[in-house]
């Protein structure tokens, strides 16, 4: 008989671990998310394309620089794009190619990544200035034409110019 009540209370208490200690998994109640609203992005341009004849350096377009592992535009930059945008407002008959540019630091992939960043910010401001969208094209060099080879570290007073945006012209036929 001992043995039949340890055997009860065993199973008694077994059965209420089970019962109390696993709660049933409620369900949220269902609610409707709301259809999220996504503006339209403007229409811009597809870039022309880079290949023919040649783009070239003309001395009224100066060079912009970067930060390392930056491409955003600082104030100095912004100033000098407005007058080259002036200039190119000024000069229709151009088609336009803006290089981007990058010190030796980092990986090959890395750099071609980040020339083509610095390269679009150019162009967006560009755009932004009036300057035609489809009169723009873009490419990224990365480290592959620094003005300064093999300088290091990267905050080398020669590192900076290799980090740089370049806007070169062409004649449009």
């Amino acid at each position: 008989m001992k043995h039949y009540k340890k055997m009860f209370v065993s199973t008694l208490v077994l059965m209420s671990l089970l019962f109390f200690a696993c709660p049933k998994k409620v369900q949220p109640p269902q609610v409707e998310q709301p259809q999220e609203v996504v503006p339209e992005q403007p229409q811009v341009k597809e870039e022309p394309p880079i290949r023919g004849e040649e783009f070239q350096s003309v001395p009224e377009l100066k060079n912009v620089y970067f930060g390392f592992d930056k491409f955003d535009l600082t104030e100095e930059a912004k100033s000098i794009l407005q007058k080259n945008a002036e200039f190119l407002l000024a000069n229709p008959q151009y088609e336009i190619l803006v290089e981007g540019h990058c010190c030796e630091c980092g990986s090959n992939e890395y750099n071609l990544a980040l020339g083509q960043k610095r390269a679009s910010t150019i162009r967006g401001y560009y755009i932004s200035l009036g300057v035609p969208a489809d009169k723009i094209a873009t490419i990224s060099y990365g480290e592959e034409k620094p003005i300064n080879k093999n300088v290091a570290p990267p905050d080398s007073p020669l590192c900076k110019p290799n980090r740089r945006g370049e806007t070169k012209v062409r004649i449009k036929k």
